[in-house]
């Protein structure tokens, strides 16, 4: 059934389901800072073995994840490299440089893919003068970039190259569970390489809240010590856990749903005037369009598109993002293609003067 108002913001606006309901009301807890919440070892457990890791930990969000990783790997002083539109760049409020004490070095890639070639000139080794390279991060999927996806050679040649110089490689991987549907590969053939793996439980697989820090015993019981520090010690917190087990069992199964709803309105938006997105290039469940060509701001757009009950924000003037999950169904997309011809002063598909 269609929604009232059709959230097209994120996927992290999604709404627990019933069995997750259940599940939190019913979870067993314990004091998850003495390590004794049954519920979150379960959860750290399942996490590492969905991944072939020695250990996990259980985090409130994935920019805490993100910072405890870059934390660990580094010391102050040394740069990370990371793709310009990196979420570790652009949204975790310079967290890498007030509490990691590291500056981003920052390289553009054709949809966020970076590769060897790329990174490589951007390595520095001890200097006199130069900041050395402490991290490479890269994210699968690459958020600002439209949800792309690192094949998997790519990354595994990057992790490769990067440990011959001695430079760790830790991956966002907020949304690894919709590359790993998109490429038809599992999470741990993705992701074997990395040092380090954060993913999101509350975004396309539906979790209310929380992320998982997945890596070596070595690196998950620094971490612990980095999340107390960051106040992410929460205590009965099994409760959350719950959710986020069932979200692993049900969430990636669903996925190609939100792809194929992202590829529905992609194709929908590449019909309408003054709007440019290229459909072939959406592969998971993030879009990002271009509006120039429509006389508007994204900004003024969105308050057209909120005025008829659909939700999406602009990330610059000239562009917004879209995100479908599983609160979104075929008829809220086509829902929001109507909304945004009208918005535009479009009319309708189908309609002739």
């Amino acid at each position: 059934m269609a929604s009232l108002v059709v959230d097209l913001r994120s996927d992290t606006v999604t709404r627990p389901s019933p069995k997750m309901r259940r599940a939190m009301a019913e979870a067993e807890v314990g004091d998850d800072v003495y390590r004794e919440d049954p519920t979150v070892n379960r959860l750290q457990e399942r996490a590492a073995d969905l991944f072939g890791r020695e250990a996990a930990l259980f985090v409130p969000s994935g920019t805490m994840g993100n910072l405890i990783a870059i934390k660990v790997h580094t010391r102050h002083g040394q740069e990370v490299i990371c793709e310009e539109r990196a979420h570790i760049y652009n949204h975790e409020m310079g967290a890498m440089s007030a509490f990691a004490g590291c500056i981003p070095r920052t390289v553009r890639a054709e949809d966020g893919i970076l590769t060897w070639h790329l990174i490589s000139p951007q390595v520095r080794g001890r200097s006199g003068h130069l900041a050395k390279t402490g991290l490479v991060e890269l994210e699968n999927t690459s958020n600002l970039a439209g949800g792309s996806v690192y094949p998997k050679e790519v990354s595994d040649e990057i992790c490769d190259r990067a440990h011959t110089l001695g430079v760790p490689v830790h991956l966002d991987g907020a949304r690894i569970f919709n590359a790993s549907v998109a490429l038809g590969r599992s999470v741990i053939d993705l992701s074997r390489k990395f040092d380090s793996v954060m993913f999101c439980l509350s975004k396309g697989l539906g979790a209310p809240v929380g992320s998982v820090l997945v890596g070596s015993k070595p690196f998950i019981e620094e971490a612990h010590l980095i999340r107390k520090m960051l106040g992410g010690g929460m205590r009965q917190a099994g409760i959350l856990a719950a959710a986020g087990l069932v979200a692993l069992e049900d969430g990636p199964a669903r996925l190609h749903i939100d792809h194929g709803n992202a590829k529905f309105l992609a194709e929908g938006l590449a019909e309408i005037p003054g709007i440019s997105i290229n459909p072939a290039k959406v592969v998971t469940n993030i879009l990002i369009i271009e509006l120039s060509g429509t006389g508007l701001t994204s900004f003024e757009i969105s308050k057209r598109l909120a005025a008829q009950g659909v939700l999406a924000n602009g990330v610059t003037p000239t562009t917004m993002r879209i995100v479908t999950h599983v609160d979104i169904d075929r008829k809220d997309c086509e829902r929001s293609l109507v909304a945004l011809r009208v918005a535009l002063g479009v009319r309708p598909k189908g309609v002739v003067a």
